[in-house]
């Protein structure tokens, strides 16, 4: 979007009838702390802040619900496991809807989109089976006339029950969401939000203009639900982080040249790129001009994915599904992978990068798919470092590659089946990552030996990775991570990186609040009260090592021994 808007006002400037004359930008946010400063970062430029919020506000309630634990199933290596935040929350929005309610279910993935709608319709057959059909889900990846089928049925009253991903949703400006989010009476409408916080923004798709608000949160087990909920709050009064670093999205890998005959790029805002072995753009002085026969942004994709896009195509019928970018893939639509589409069910028959397909069947296995990947990383430049007695802390350029090695076949009740090994090719992302390197006599003076650096490392690693989305304003998929006992600068390591090209800022928001970040980390795994290691603090649901080796106390270890380190030298 950067990229975007600094474009469209460069355009508007060489065109504008008098110099310094162009268009008036408005922004709106009902989610980010400093609104001034996430606005001046996406179009370079000043901008002027109306922070106060002259409209009626009737009642708000919020509910805080934390899932229990169940008891009569354990997960990876024998870990407690609480019931989902998906599966508690479609079980209220059954019964509000069949209680009259429209509800709006807000979900973190386009897999939770259609597993809540499953789950909904499944438990309406049970209550009002004549409402069934009226839960749908929606969410990215669909077609556009199938998007516009269901924005349709919802404005219209067609649908009771809706539950998008929240990154979808709140970009969706097409008159159905609109007409549904905005009329005069909202009185039986309610927002619940399933494994993340109830903000302002959701919340306020409830209730007409200063009337009640009724918003449910369910926690999830991970670092972030769990943080919520010891906190005591849903996050309805706590702003979010900017969602975005100026310097990462305009300043970095993805530069940007300018078209052919629409005017040179400023070097300061943004530099030329490369296409092939062509120089994509010629320096002059501090701007940059495009090079005969060269369209540099045929090479830039503004949606800020890996690669272009696998379609999804039924085998059967030749019919089109929807679509996937090539980033997403190995884990979404590989082989033997249970895609989900509209409620139905279809498992993968191949996946062919090169044609840019998946073909798929129909069938319902009874069971779902996880992929698990395993990651390396290199640095590809010195970045920015600090060092902190026996701690160097930096925000430095990686190239981190993936490959999915299998996944695991789970039934619906979160039981495993077993894993499925893959051979799968691997994917190249340049990014940007938040890292420190400790050195091996530190942690020996911490009570922390070389057998188990490993697994502190990598349990230190996972928790830091599930409380980044309480500083950054981003969702656990959109970061990874990376430890080692022996570095890429043969020092024990912690990677966070940014799992888009060229860095989104989240790394940076980790990097700059760092004491802040890693003492809440270190504060919620000394909370969680498993004996060695559980979703909600040290295990993750994407490590491709099984979530082995983990060491929960070594991991409290490490983090205070950063933090001590980084409090002495007076970060």
């Amino acid at each position: 979007m950067a990229m975007v808007l600094r474009r469209l006002l460069r355009l508007c400037a060489r065109y504008s009838a008098e110099p310094g004359c162009g268009p008036t930008v408005i922004f709106a946010s009902a989610t980010t702390d400093s609104p001034g400063a996430t606005a001046a970062e996406l179009i370079g430029q000043p901008v002027a802040e109306v922070v106060d919020d002259g409209s009626p506000q009737g009642a708000r309630t919020v509910a805080l619900w934390e899932p229990a634990l169940r008891t009569d199933l354990t997960g990876e290596n024998g870990a407690p496991v609480r019931r989902s935040a998906g599966a508690e929350a479609a079980r209220v929005m059954a019964d509000l809807i069949a209680e009259g309610a429209q509800t709006l279910t807000f979900v973190r993935s386009r897999r939770a989109a259609e597993l809540t709608a499953l789950g909904a319709r499944a438990r309406l057959d049970d209550v009002a089976p004549e409402l069934s059909g009226l839960v749908a889900s929606y969410r990215a990846g669909y077609l556009a006339e199938d998007r516009t089928a269901l924005e349709h049925a919802l404005a219209e009253g067609r649908l009771r029950g809706w539950p998008p991903p929240t990154h979808w949703s709140w970009v969706s400006t097409s008159p159905g969401w609109t007409r549904w989010c905005w009329p005069a009476s909202r009185d039986r409408r309610v927002v619940l939000a399933a494994g993340r916080p109830v903000r302002t923004a959701r919340s306020g798709c409830a209730g007409g203009t200063g009337r009640p608000r009724r918003s449910v949160g369910y926690l999830s087990g991970s670092p972030p639900g769990r943080a919520a909920g010891q906190a005591g709050r849903a996050g309805g009064d706590r702003p979010g982080q900017p969602l975005s670093s100026g310097s990462a999205i305009a300043l970095r890998r993805s530069r940007i040249a300018a078209r052919p005959g629409r005017g040179p790029v400023d070097g300061r805002r943004g530099g030329g790129a490369r296409t092939g072995r062509r120089r994509a753009a010629a320096p002059a002085g501090d701007k940059y001009f495009p090079a005969p026969g060269v369209e540099p942004h045929a090479a830039v994709d503004i949606r800020g994915s890996i690669g272009g896009q696998i379609v999804i195509v039924e085998s059967d019928t030749g019919r089109l599904l929807g679509s996937v970018d090539t980033g997403r893939a190995p884990t979404c639509v590989h082989p033997g992978a249970v895609y989900l589409h509209q409620g139905e069910s279809y498992v993968v028959d191949s996946l062919d990068f090169e044609e840019g397909i998946a073909f798929v069947h129909a069938e319902d296995p009874g069971y779902a798919t996880f992929a698990r990947e395993i990651t390396d990383i290199t640095v590809s430049g010195p970045g920015e470092r600090s060092v902190f007695g026996a701690v160097t802390l930096g925000l430095v350029p990686v190239t981190v590659t993936h490959q999915v090695i299998g996944y695991l076949r789970r039934l619906l009740n979160g039981e495993v089946i077993d894993f499925v090994e893959l051979d799968m090719p691997e994917q190249v992302l340049p990014t940007t990552a938040v890292m420190y390197t400790i050195t091996p006599d530190a942690l020996a003076s911490n009570g922390i030996d070389t057998p188990r650096i490993p697994g502190s490392l990598h349990a230190a690693e996972h928790a830091a990775i599930g409380l980044l989305p309480l500083m950054a304003s981003c969702d656990r998929g959109d970061i990874g991570g990376i430890s080692s006992a022996i570095g890429p600068e043969g020092l024990p390591s912690v990677f966070v990186y940014d799992g888009y090209p060229g860095g989104a800022g989240f790394a940076e928001r980790g990097f700059r609040r760092a004491r802040t970040w890693l003492g809440a980390t270190a504060a919620a795994i000394e909370a969680c009260e498993c004996p060695s290691g559980c979703p909600s603090c040290v295990q993750s649901p994407k490590c491709g090592n099984g979530n082995d080796p983990l060491d929960k106390a070594g991991a409290v270890r490490v983090l205070r021994l950063v933090l001590a380190e980084l409090v002495a030298e007076g970060r």
